[in-house]
């Protein structure tokens, strides 16, 4: 019998409790809860063999996002965030988007695009005729180096070309297009690269330099799509409202920075708490949706004939379910687990619709009560403990910062000496 991710009430309930209902969706075994539970869940031994000069580990709040359907399967989504709202934010989208029947989603090959630059050449369209006419030798080479992924139905599959100018002359990059399966790539890319740069510069009678996987992974996007209906969302006008928001980011780039940032929330915080490259994600995202000259939105929403919402976004997605720290972290693992994704292009798809989560709930706050309402009421949390609140005082103090409008660490002091005196 399959699970549901709507658990009414969740946010209320305290840290355990809410942690034995995760442990029963996800069947986590009384270990990965301890795990959890631990105030840092990263070893030492293990964090020195992840990074250089340790001295400590940096641990980030974990949270779950509820309510989430994609292509009719139900999902708990881990997320590793420090910023307040991101969460619930997420999670109440979500639960507006299943009123409409859930997400739907898509995506293509998980192929990576590996660069080779040849410079110093002669004639760098007669180098561009030799390196294509030696296509299948260069992708015999390159697939070489890597059998396993081979194995597994992965490897090079093409080449491309191309002459550019630069400021130093023109050069001619040569990228391999290699499928990476459920890795993220990076080294298998790079490794390939490296092994047919020699066959390259014989070839061509060049000099190669770089040769490194690009974070532009035009070849490997997941889309999601939803329709809300107009009674969840609050109504026509607040449809309307998210849909001139939308038509705003996409031709504004200052406003789409913003708006894209929104979707981020969501992406980062889960390509976070799996242990896989936030920073790729976040270049490759940022670069696609300037790919056309001009800076613009990863999402659309626009309303339809019957006055509901509909949205849909779409961007690189190279995440990976094996290497890196996926494996080696401990908390990544169990993530992962309660992810339950079974390939990365599944993965993929989550986190396409997670931002479209995250960017619909931003929008509809800016559309209608206004984004800080929600946001400062979490906020106020922090600045309560920032002022030295403690237990049930945190709430008391939140609350009032909250109802006055004054949600500052000077005014939690005030209300801090005020509750003393009583």
């Amino acid at each position: 019998m399959s699970k549901s991710s709507v658990i009414s009430g969740f946010y209320k309930l305290p840290p355990k409790e809410r942690l034995a209902l995760i442990a029963d969706f996800a069947d986590l075994t009384e270990e990965e809860k301890q795990l959890l539970q631990q105030s840092c869940s990263l070893p030492i031994d293990v964090a020195d063999h992840m990074v250089e000069n340790l001295i400590g580990v940096f641990p980030e709040p974990l949270g779950v996002a509820v309510n989430f359907q994609i292509n009719g399967k139900d999902y708990i989504i881990p997320m590793a965030t420090e910023e307040p709202s991101v969460i619930a934010a997420a999670s109440y989208a979500a639960k507006m988007v299943r009123d409409g029947g859930g997400f739907k989603t898509s995506s293509t090959d998980p192929v990576m695009i590996g660069q080779i630059q040849v410079v110093k050449l002669k004639d760098a369209e007669y180098a561009q005729m030799k390196v294509l006419t030696a296509r299948n030798d260069i992708l015999k080479k390159a697939n070489e180096q890597d059998p396993v992924l081979n194995s597994f139905g992965g490897g090079a599959k093409d080449l491309c070309a191309k002459v550019i100018q630069t400021s130093m002359g023109k050069m001619l990059i040569v990228e391999l297009f290699v499928d990476c399966r459920d890795a993220m790539g990076a080294n298998a890319v790079n490794t390939m690269a490296e092994a047919v740069s020699p066959m390259i510069e014989e070839l061509t009678g060049g000099q190669v330099y770089l040769r490194i996987i690009s974070n532009l992974a035009v070849k490997r996007l997941a889309k999601a799509t939803c329709t809300v209906p107009k009674e969840a969302v609050g109504g026509e006008a607040v449809v309307e409202g998210i849909a001139y928001a939308s038509a705003f980011a996409a031709a504004d780039p200052y406003r789409a920075a913003t708006h894209n940032k929104g979707a981020m929330n969501g992406i980062i915080a889960v390509v976070l708490a799996t242990g896989n490259d936030h920073r790729a994600i976040e270049a490759g995202g940022h670069a696609y949706a300037a790919l056309n000259g001009a800076y613009t939105s990863f999402s659309k929403w626009t309303k339809n004939a019957n006055g509901d919402l509909e949205g849909s976004i779409e961007l690189p997605m190279a995440v990976g379910l094996i290497g890196g720290a996926v494996k080696t972290h401990p908390i990544a693992r169990i993530a992962m687990k309660i992810l339950n994704v079974k390939s990365a292009n599944e993965f993929a798809e989550v986190l396409a619709a997670v931002g479209l989560a995250q960017n619909l709930a931003a929008l509809r706050a800016l559309s209608s009560e206004g984004i800080q309402r929600g946001h400062m009421s979490l906020h106020a949390r922090n600045i309560a403990v920032n002022a030295g609140a403690k237990g049930a005082q945190i709430e008391l103090v939140a609350e009032r910062m909250v109802k006055e409008r004054k949600v500052r660490v000077d005014r939690a002091k005030e209300i801090l000496g005020e509750l003393a005196k009583q």
